[in-house]
């Protein structure tokens, strides 16, 4: 186009020139250089050494620094700005992001900065490089070791000032460790983390057999592992990401039920998915219980700390099946998280999708290289030694002569021709021997020589037996793999489910799929449904509920340890009585009991929980017996009152008196008895009384009874309860003792007899005697009466012998071996 003059009032000289172009094609090429610079020096990894751009120069650059793991720290805006102005054409912000990830061990699996300060969470941003201090991790010296043994190109920096690596040596397979993320122009890289062992094996594997197919490679490298845990659901996307390249799998947090408190049970979060943060979970919790969307939580509480590492507790709420609130928070938090598999990296600087025997022979090909050209840089440094130490020795062994000539020479030049014709030595080696200290030249040196010589020969030799064979580089490798491994490996973190398991009863699966044993998952009901349960109460004071009837059959001989006070059928959401020493029933919530899970062999009552820790009791005061709500139950007092309980209690109160007691009493047994029950009183003083129930009237809870046994001077009663007159198997057991003894010293003696060989007599009448004394015994200090086998248990619930045979009415006992604390029934539910 012609110039022409655009403006009257330009000076003469000036002169517009304006170019016609295509603004299609300008778009279009402007756009690929953009493209181009995104994909290949800023977004994607290359597939040899794992790392983008940015990451390979900080590392490097730390190297140049000498910020190994055994120096002191640096500031990270220095490191920040010695890439910036030597390596990076970016700003610092993209240099720092990258840095502060490669610091982060939740992020990476094998971090490769050592980060001292605030380098962020899963919910927080790091501090600005100038409050940060940084410095090489020993994982990073594996990638960057012997970068100076020309092991990989060096290419120039962004003003071709200076020269920076094309790649990393790699000791190891970084990108499948430690993964990657990048987005660039029209394609985008996300891969996640493996186990260093477990992928090293791989690699190893590969080396030795170039043409294994995945399904080897797969036999070393299952599936992914997260930094943070947690566990895989579902293994058939990973075996397609292995395969192909892309593919996506679930990852859940690792959750356990625990009983927080006696009445709270809750969600103990202590894994989460890759790269989510406990406080987005809370977050996602909070908004989906205020929308209705998530029931049965009470409360969330973050309790995470550096010493115990991650821990979430989500509060239960009573009657609320936690492992249906758990799929809830699956299905509607980050707890459950999708990662999809995008292996997109660079390769001889195209990118490519590729799948993970793909990803390993690139690394194992790069490696092999390495190895290679650093054997041969240091073949080539042991040869020029050798031959600079061969003509040290032949000068050592003239060596008056070659100082003659070196001093008989008009100068440095016309010595060095004159020693290489005389010796027949090359320029290199000329020159070195002028440049030789005098010291050298003594008998020890040249022992050193030849010592050296015999030793660089042996070098020599193994170098080029590794260049000169296939197999002995191939060994090399997988030595120096292996010791990788060795330093930097750890335990897998992550678990891996090849699908979902099922929580839901194996009952419940049948009738869902019709009874054909579970050919379809029926869902867990969020509520515990009011289904038929027994609530216990244990010798030793534990409480609990089961619907396993079959676990208390027999005295509750299938019950590891322990013995039952009290057995109640009732169902889970309704509400039973806790009668206490002090004459209160406390009101309990069936569902706020722990469950004991189905008995699989031996159930245990060591999962319930303690009546001191699951109810308010007063100091003093005993937790006696469960009892239904609405029938009327019977107390036997200390003092030989007997009462019968009217079902009219408060509604407005849960704990409330059912007996005035007088000054010093106390009630010792209490139970729901028929109207064709008898009612059992045994004393101290081994008199037993038994009467009808019907006997007693029924009253208020106000009312303070009426005379049940007439007690002799000094006596009380030991122990109440109720025994069917037709239950044949019914037995007494009384253990006589001396008053006075220490406790631990005797045992005392036991008698078991039978239930019906007691005459029943009239309320408020001494009774019979139970148990004659021997010598050394003047009172009982355990009786009981029910349904037998009785079962003995010691005060931690331990069983103890009881004879098997029988013994008279008024007979005395046999002795025991090992004390008794406590006496359980044997319970009849066929």
């Amino acid at each position: 186009m012609t110039p022409r003059r655009t403006s009257t009032d330009a000076p003469d000289d000036f002169v517009e020139n304006i170019v016609d172009i295509d603004v299609t094609s300008e778009m279009q090429d402007s756009f690929l250089e953009y493209a181009y610079s995104v994909i290949y020096s800023r977004a994607l990894p290359d597939a040899r050494d794992g790392l983008k751009p940015v990451q390979r120069r900080i590392l490097y650059m730390m190297t140049d620094m000498g910020l190994r793991p055994d120096r002191a720290f640096v500031k990270s805006a220095r490191v920040v700005g010695e890439v910036m102005g030597k390596l990076h054409p970016h700003g610092d912000t993209a240099i720092y992001d990258a840095m502060v990830r490669m610091a982060q061990p939740f992020s990476l699996r094998l971090p490769l900065i050592d980060g001292h300060g605030n380098f962020g969470s899963l919910d927080d941003g790091p501090a600005a490089p100038r409050y940060t201090e940084a410095r090489m991790d020993a994982a990073a010296e594996a990638l960057t070791a012997h970068l100076k043994e020309d092991v990989v190109d060096f290419v120039p920096n962004y003003d071709g000032a200076l020269m920076q690596p094309e790649v990393l040596p790699a000791a190891y397979p970084n990108l499948l460790v430690n993964g990657a993320a990048g987005i660039a122009v029209g394609m985008a890289t996300n891969m996640p983390p493996h186990n260093l062992r477990e992928v090293v094996a791989a690699a190893i594997h590969l080396i030795r057999n170039p043409d294994a197919d995945l399904e080897a490679i797969m036999r070393f490298v299952p599936g992914p592992d997260l930094p943070a845990g947690g566990k895989i659901v579902g293994l058939s996307g990973i075996r397609d990401a292995y395969a192909s390249g892309r593919g996506s799998f679930k990852t859940r947090a690792k959750v356990e039920v625990e009983q927080l408190s006696a009445r709270r049970t809750g969600l103990v979060v202590t894994e989460l998915p890759y790269l989510v943060g406990p406080e987005k979970v809370i977050e996602k919790i909070k908004d989906a219980v205020n929308a209705k969307k998530l029931q049965g939580i009470s409360a969330v509480q973050d309790l995470t700390d550096r010493k115990h590492g991650l821990r979430l507790v989500i509060e239960i709420k009573n009657g609320f099946n936690p492992q249906a609130v758990l799929a809830q928070l699956y299905r509607l938090t980050p707890m459950e998280d999708s990662f999809g598999i995008n292996n997109v990296a660079l390769v001889e600087g195209q990118p490519q999708t590729l799948g993970l025997v793909d990803l390993l022979r690139v690394y194992v090909d790069h490696r092999l290289s390495v190895v290679r050209r650093r054997t041969a840089f240091r073949l080539k440094e042991k040869q020029d030694r050798l031959h600079l130490v061969d003509g040290l020795l032949i000068a050592i062994l003239d060596i008056d002569e070659v100082i003659q000539v070196i001093r008989s020479s008009d100068d440095a030049g016309a010595a060095r021709e004159r020693l290489m014709a005389i010796y027949d030595l090359s320029e290199v080696q000329a020159n070195y021997i002028l440049d030789l200290p005098l010291r050298r030249l003594t008998k020890f040196s040249r022992i050193e020589l030849e010592t050296e010589r015999d030793e660089l020969a042996k070098q020599i030799a193994e170098l080029e037996e590794i260049l000169g064979s296939d197999s002995v580089l191939r060994d090399v490798v997988c030595a120096e793999l292996e010791e990788v491994a060795e330093k930097f490996g750890t335990d897998r973190r992550t678990v891996l489910l090849e699908s979902e398991a099922s929580t839901v009863p194996a009952s419940a699966m049948a009738k869902a799929s019709g009874g054909d044993g579970g050919a379809k998952a029926a869902a867990l009901a969020l509520e515990v449904p009011d289904d038929p349960c027994w609530v216990i109460l244990s010798t030793s004071g534990q409480l609990a509920r089961t619907a396993d009837a079959g676990a208390l059959v027999d005295g509750g001989q299938r019950v590891k340890h322990d013995a039952f006070r009290a057995a109640l059928s009732t169902t889970a959401r309704a509400q039973v009585g806790a009668i206490t020493s002090l004459g209160r029933m406390i009101r309990v919530n069936v569902v706020d009991m722990p469950a004991l899970p189905p008995a699989s062999g031996v159930p245990n009552l060591s999962g319930g929980v303690a009546a001191k820790d699951f109810l308010t009791l007063q100091p003093g005061e005993s937790l006696l017996s469960l009892v239904p709500v609405s029938e009327v139950i019977a107390l036997g007092t200390k003092h030989g009152v007997v009462k019968q309980v009217t079902p009219e209690y408060p509604q407005n109160s849960d704990e409330f008196e059912v007996i005035s007691l007088k000054p010093g009493d106390a009630v010792v047994g209490a139970v729901a008895a028929g109207a064709d029950d008898e009612l059992v009183f045994i004393t101290q003083g081994a008199q037993l009384l038994h009467f009808p129930a019907s006997t007693v009237r029924p009253q208020g809870r106000n009312a303070g009874g009426m005379a049940g046994i007439k007690l002799a001077s000094g006596d009380q009663v030991l122990f109440f309860g109720a025994v069917s007159p037709s239950d044949a198997a019914a037995v007494v057991v009384t253990i006589a003792s001396a008053s006075g003894a220490l406790p631990g010293v005797s045992p005392g003696s036991v008698k078991i007899t039978p239930f019906a060989e007691y005459p029943g007599k009239g309320r408020a009448t001494g009774g019979v005697r139970a148990h004659r004394f021997l010598k050394g015994e003047d009172s009982l200090i355990l009786a009981w009466a029910g349904h037998g086998p009785a079962k003995a248990v010691s005060a931690q619930g331990v069983a103890r012998a009881l004879p098997t045979e029988f013994g008279r009415r008024d007979g005395s006992g046999v002795p025991l071996s090992q004390g008794v604390d406590a006496i359980g029934p044997a319970l009849n539910l066929a």
